[in-house]
């Protein structure tokens, strides 16, 4: 047992520092595209039900640090503010599969091959998935009113500073990302220590059979781009093919059970189901291209060289080293802002001046969700003030002749559930 528990935490210290540098770099990244290239800018290009806007959607998701819990709002408020069906399932698949964030971890863990080709498929899958929804469904028109919204939003964004954007790539985003980061490597430590190095290649010796397998697990369960890195990369360690670490690098960030049900409610379910096919199909036409047509060497190779403790030749162990600690300090720090930010929020509600009223609204999981219930429900008239505790769910607002049947539908337009007054 004692040995056990430490070749856990060796292989759990390995893959942090393999990862660290990376994503420390790739928070960073985050942190700028939040400030300077703002979602509001770009909803005018997502309009249209023709290849440009799928397109253009899939090129601004890839890049966007967004988990699959926070780009469904994002996606759903796009569409709601004016981009076509097509357009924004290709966003809402594009998005989840990738980051900067997930490319360097990927790059780090797995491999520059694997870093290139999964921007790549999430481009393609994107693309095709919004194409294919403008094909079933009815074509729809912008109106102008919507047009003239998108432009006073595009107007109206402020750039923030250097402070906001480490604020939010640091403390902000790091908190998004934590718990499924740390559940991600701590799975993936345990299956290196529980797994045989054989069991993909003896015990489940069909390829396919795996991939399969590993597709339908990853649908309805939940795992960020970037925390399904190290799992892929302990799973391909212990002889799961490549192919097969596609599909579960693009089907586990890209669905789960709550994306699924918000799609088919404010979407519909044609295109729930453009949605997932889309996935499901490009997830196994790429596996088996990966398997069947590029070398293996491109894939094993680097995981061999990372399995034999060398890791990453490029960055020298201080470097990787020093920013695992920053890493971890940066961790804690984000659990404490968080309890902070809370009890500061309590002391407001208790020592509040104005009229106020509470709603509670369900499916809120990150601090994209805040923001996006925070900025809509900002435009209704009377409301002066809004306080959101992700943790209960619950909604304060301050001001006059606060609409509830307003907060109602602006709650449930933009994807969540409107729980009533508490």
């Amino acid at each position: 047992m004692v040995d056990l528990a430490y070749n856990y935490l060796v292989a759990l210290w390995d893959l942090t520092l393999e990862m660290a540098p990376y994503l420390l770099l790739g928070f960073l990244i985050a942190g700028i595209l939040h400030v300077y290239f703002p979602k509001e800018k770009v909803t005018r290009y997502l309009g249209k039900n023709n290849f440009n806007s799928t397109l253009n959607a899939a090129l601004i998701g890839i890049p966007l640090p967004l988990c699959s819990c926070g780009v469904i709002p994002t996606g759903i408020s796009f569409y709601k503010n004016g981009a076509s069906k097509g357009s924004s399932v290709s966003f809402l698949i594009s998005t989840p599969q990738t980051g900067v964030d997930s490319i360097l971890a990927t790059y780090s863990l797995l491999g520059l091959p694997l870093a290139i080709i999964r921007p790549i498929i999430a481009l393609i899958t994107g693309v095709i998935g919004g194409l294919v929804t403008n094909s079933i469904e009815k074509i729809q028109e912008v109106s102008d009113q919507v047009k003239e919204r998108q432009r006073q939003n595009v107007s109206g964004a402020k750039r923030n500073g250097l402070s906001n954007m480490m604020h939010y790539a640091f403390v902000e985003f790091l908190q998004d990302i934590s718990k499924w980061l740390i559940i991600g490597l701590l799975l993936a430590a345990l299956m290196a220590v529980l797994i045989p190095d054989d069991f993909f290649t003896n015990d489940l010796g069909n390829e396919y059979l795996s991939m399969l397998i590993v597709l339908i697990a990853s649908i309805p369960l939940y795992v960020c781009a970037t925390g399904s890195v190290p799992i892929a990369a302990v799973l391909l360690m212990k002889g799961l093919s490549p192919g097969a670490a596609i599909v579960f690098l693009m089907a586990g960030p890209a669905t789960n059970a709550a994306t699924i049900t918000v799609i088919g409610k404010v979407l519909g379910k044609k295109t729930l189901t453009s949605y997932l096919i889309s996935i499901i199909a490009g997830a196994v036409i790429f596996g088996v291209i990966v398997n069947e047509f590029l070398p293996r060497e491109w894939f094993t190779s680097y995981i061999v060289h990372i399995q034999d403790g060398h890791g990453s030749h490029i960055l020298p162990h201080w470097m990787k080293f020093a920013s695992s600690v920053l890493l971890i300090i940066f961790l804690i720090n984000g659990y404490i802002q968080k309890h902070l930010v809370r009890k500061k929020t309590q002391t407001a509600i208790n020592n509040g001046v104005m009229d106020e009223k509470t709603v509670k609204v369900s499916g809120m999981t990150c601090n994209h969700c805040k923001s996006n219930v925070e900025n809509n429900l900002s435009t209704i008239t009377g409301i002066e003030n809004i306080e959101i505790d992700l943790e209960s769910g619950k909604v304060k607002m301050r001001g006059g002749d606060i609409d509830l049947d307003a907060v109602k539908d602006k709650v449930e337009s933009i994807g969540y559930q409107y729980d009533g007054e508490v």
